[in-house]
């Protein structure tokens, strides 16, 4: 049996891109554990993600459906994906730190009696487990010493892993959702439509904060990053003032991006802010205050008036 399994995430039968990333850690953590490493995923009608998964070199992927995990809900989730860690015998369990992953994991780790790491950004000899702090500020280093162990993976420190190319076996296995327990039920998602890329998998984005002034300046942000072909975010004021979809939040309590291009237009640099976005490849930054912490981080810094730099910058862009 596989000494590790990662818990694959999927919505309405498409694979969530950072799995491939939970993937890259457990392949990482086998070079440590040694042994190889299996895969999960949990749904109804996925068996088309289940033979997706099948190219990225695990031993095997366990495919638990039922009609109760139509909808993704914590407590049904967490039921299959534990009963196929069970299956599998792994003593290491790995999933990407997503929203669904922070929501649901926890609860199968619970149902193992297992010691969890969250958040985890490196992994070393041990194992030991690396994990931001304190908004970012503090790295921790974690050792689990429970016989089974749990981690969330932040998916923007780890590679994709890249498919190799053979096909694993899929084994369907009795997801063990006791529906007479389930005390959540799915009711409906509503989402902002977008043809932008998502957020956590765009190669720019670009973002806003309070020196925007005004919800309607967004459209300067938006412009430039549709000229870009890049994703829009915004800092936590701006969300809860309003002006924009939770969905686009930055930062410790919204989504934690790393794209290779970073803009931040308006943006101080709160430290809940920037340990959202740290870990982008290239950070520029767009502000009027020369002592914003958000020119500490940033690797291109511009001293400005963005509602003078920000339209000149989009129309060279588009001329070029």
């Amino acid at each position: 049996m596989s000494n590790i399994i990662v818990l694959a995430e999927q919505q309405d039968g498409k694979l969530a891109n950072a799995t491939l990333n939970a993937i890259g850690a457990a392949k990482q953590l086998a070079g440590f554990v040694g042994g190889g490493f299996s895969v999960a995923v949990a749904g109804n009608g996925v068996g088309a993600v289940a033979e997706a998964l099948a190219g990225y070199g695990a031993e095997k992927v366990y495919l638990a459906e039922d009609p109760a995990l139509e909808k993704y809900t914590a407590q049904a989730y967490a039921q299959a994906l534990h009963s196929a860690a069970v299956a599998s015998g792994a003593k290491f369990v790995v999933a990407a730190a997503t929203s669904i992953g922070k929501d649901c994991v926890p609860r199968v780790a619970a149902r193992l009696d297992a010691g969890m790491a969250s958040d985890v950004i490196r992994i070393a000899e041990g194992p030991v487990y690396t994990r931001p702090m304190w908004a970012g500020s503090v790295l921790g280093r974690v050792k689990v010493n429970t016989d089974i162990q749990v981690l969330t993976v932040r998916p923007t420190e780890f590679e994709k892993a890249q498919a190799s190319g053979g096909a694993s076996p899929v084994e369907s296995i009795d997801a063990g959702v006791d529906a007479g327990s389930l005390r959540m039920k799915y009711v409906g998602l509503d989402a902002a439509e977008s043809d932008r890329p998502a957020l956590t998998d765009a190669d720019v984005v670009i973002s806003g904060g309070r020196g925007l002034k005004d919800p309607k300046n967004f459209a300067l942000v938006e412009k430039l990053a549709d000229l870009l072909g890049g994703a829009v975010g915004a800092t936590r004021a701006v969300v809860d003032a309003g002006w924009v979809p939770n969905d686009w939040q930055v930062g410790q309590t919204g989504k934690v991006v790393a794209p290779k291009l970073y803009i931040a237009v308006g943006i101080s640099g709160a430290i809940q802010h920037l340990a959202g976005m740290k870990g982008s490849k290239t950070i520029v930054a767009i502000n009027k205050d020369p002592d914003a912490p958000i020119f500490g981080v940033a690797d291109y810094g511009l001293v400005a008036d963005l509602f003078d730099v920000v339209p000149e910058l989009t129309e060279k862009l588009a001329a070029r």
